[in-house]
């Protein structure tokens, strides 16, 4: 990346809203629904995992593009998680005793979570990039040692 672009003030901001939308509509929607605690528990852990599995992919995806070294184990297992999660979220949703709302709610908000984790990642790791490209070096290496030292005689 030569020149990396700071995100926007108005692009971060929605990013952060939705993501804390999406997280919080699952929450509340947890909380209220007449399920056993293990249900929420499974539901919940099933958005934790989503989450994570998200950003991973997201940054080793964006790392490869980069040029930085990324195992093909951890990508490929990024993507498996990041599978299993949305394979366990409709395995889950499909055989639940809801109302098809329910259902559908369930859903859009899991998927409005894992895009705005992307995309909170992405503005983090943009802002990062525009910032050291701003920043002096921190530190300057000497163009030969002889510039510091007289010459042996």
């Amino acid at each position: 990346m030569t020149n990396p672009a700071k995100p926007t003030p108005a692009f971060i901001g929605a990013s952060w809203a939705a993501l804390l939308l999406g997280i919080v509509c699952f929450a509340i929607g947890l909380w209220n629904a007449g399920m056993t605690r293990s249900e929420k528990g499974f539901y919940a852990a099933v958005l934790i995992m989503g989450v994570f599995a998200a950003v991973s992919v997201q940054k080793s995806v964006r790392d490869r593009a980069e040029g930085v070294p990324v195992s093909a184990l951890y990508l490929g297992l990024s993507w498996l998680v990041m599978g299993a999660g949305v394979v366990m979220l409709v395995a889950g949703l499909w055989n639940s005793g809801m109302a098809l709302s329910e259902k559908g709610f369930y859903g859009l908000a899991f998927g409005l979570t894992l895009f705005a984790a992307v995309a909170v990642q992405k503005n983090v790791r943009d802002g990062l990039a525009a910032k050291a490209a701003e920043a002096p070096p921190a530190y300057v290496m000497p163009e030969a040692p002889q510039a510091y030292y007289p010459p042996a005689q």
